[in-house]
């Protein structure tokens, strides 16, 4: 974990934590949750889709809030996975700040802190087996060997955070999609959606979160070429 870097924070008004590394914020406070809940799962047809052994793929840990609200969501008898990608991990006493602001998710949340605390980066939430691994996406997705049934492509704004979105990464996110598999990300920009279609994905522009007008989502078809 030494060879790692962590995130580096600033607290908006005492309780946002803000990415100084990307001049962004993890979450709008009061309603992350409820965007989370809107662009994440419900825009990958979650819970609907769940089933045992289904398997959840993200970029960007951040809090581990998508995470959380996942488990919140998910039926306590299904066994879940779920493999997140972070290049800058966040350190337990920032997550536990940050997650103080949305008290269900909060509530959950022990086992995490605990295995977060102890530089864990595998550990069971409920009923979910949780993996985070930690580097550059770019270097690590292409080695995991896994495949999702859905995707949450979380990671800072395209413009601030290029290196997340670029075509290539999003050819592995696609090469890294069980058949018929779903993505969903808050961003609608232009290019994203084109490398995600270029990935394989049959994309789609849908309505956003509060004030972001859209968001995009998109099934796995399979690339032509």
């Amino acid at each position: 974990m030494s060879n790692h870097q962590t995130a580096a924070i600033e607290w908006r008004d005492g309780v946002i934590p803000v990415s100084t590394q990307f001049d962004d914020p993890y979450f709008s406070i009061g309603s992350g949750l409820e965007e989370t809940r809107h662009v994440f799962l419900a825009g990958n047809d979650l819970p609907a889709r769940l089933k045992a052994g289904f398997h959840v793929a993200e970029l960007g840990f951040g809090t581990g809030l998508n995470m959380l609200a996942l488990a919140l969501l998910a039926p306590a008898d299904m066994p879940l996975k779920f493999t997140s990608f972070e290049a800058f991990p966040m350190n337990v006493t920032d997550v536990k700040t940050a997650l103080n602001a949305f008290p269900e998710a909060a509530a959950i949340a022990e086992p995490f802190l605990t295995a977060w605390a102890q530089g864990l980066r595998r550990f069971r939430v409920a009923n979910i087996e949780v993996e985070v691994i930690v580097g550059d996406a770019r270097e690590t997705l292409a080695q995991w060997s896994g495949k999702a049934d859905a995707w949450f492509l979380d990671g800072f704004s395209p413009a601030k955070n290029p290196e997340l979105w670029n075509a290539d990464l999003m050819a592995e996110v696609g090469a890294h999609t069980a058949d018929k598999g779903t993505f969903a990300t808050y961003t609608a920009a232009g290019h994203v959606r084109k490398s995600l279609a270029d990935a394989g994905f049959e994309v789609e522009r849908v309505q956003g979160f509060g004030r972001k007008r859209h968001m995009s989502r998109g099934t796995y078809l399979g690339r032509s070429s």
